[in-house]
């Protein structure tokens, strides 16, 4: 029997979806991505019916039946079994009270760019930007969308988390990038750095 910890965040999302109705993989896919939540979790349809296959063979959930739609291969329909939905609430608060410790790969890039130039910092921080706030744009929208549609917050919080946590970064690296331009934070090219960098090992 798997445990609560060995659950992948897809194995959460499929376990999550078949809380709500027993559905087959492909299914799943579509409404993962309908939601949105290919950006909360890596999503690929062979990687979904593996996960789900990992399920079953784990005891989490069961084959409940097959379906055919005219010459494409049958689809197995998946509900979740009790002890299924018993790990998934398990993890779930697992994750919402103790910080996970990650190792995200911007805050490493962060403590190396003394290594780059400051124009070239400066260029890359501000595609950066770009960036970030594109993806703030697109969460505000999202949010917008189900307002309109009068889906439940409940259902969709984590876009106000998305967008806060993605507005933070924004805000923190506007005050980087304004902080080497004005030169409040002294840049040194990268040949002179090294004995001041001794001081971090």
């Amino acid at each position: 029997m798997a445990t609560e910890k060995q659950l992948t965040p897809l194995g959460v999302a499929a376990l999550g979806l078949l809380a709500e109705r027993p559905m087959h993989p492909y299914e799943m896919y579509q409404l993962l991505i309908h939601r949105r939540e290919d950006r909360l979790v890596k999503v690929r349809p062979g990687t979904l019916y593996h996960t789900v296959g990992r399920l079953a063979e784990a005891g989490l959930v069961k084959a409940v039946g097959t379906e055919r739609e005219g010459n494409r291969p049958e689809r197995t329909t998946y509900s979740i079994l009790p002890v299924g939905r018993e790990m998934l609430e398990s993890r779930l608060k697992e994750l919402l009270a103790r910080p996970a410790t990650e190792y995200p790969s911007f805050p490493q890039a962060v403590a190396e760019a003394h290594n780059l130039p400051a124009g070239v910092v400066l260029d890359l921080l501000e595609r950066r930007m770009d960036a970030l706030e594109a993806s703030v744009a697109e969460l505000e929208a999202d949010a917008h969308t189900a307002q309109c549609k009068g889906v439940e917050q409940r259902f969709w919080m984590e876009i106000r988390y998305q967008e806060a946590m993605t507005g933070a970064e924004l805000a923190w690296i506007r005050q980087l990038h304004a902080d080497i331009t004005s030169g409040a934070m002294p840049w040194h090219p990268p040949e002179h750095s090294n004995s001041t960098a001794q001081s971090k090992l």
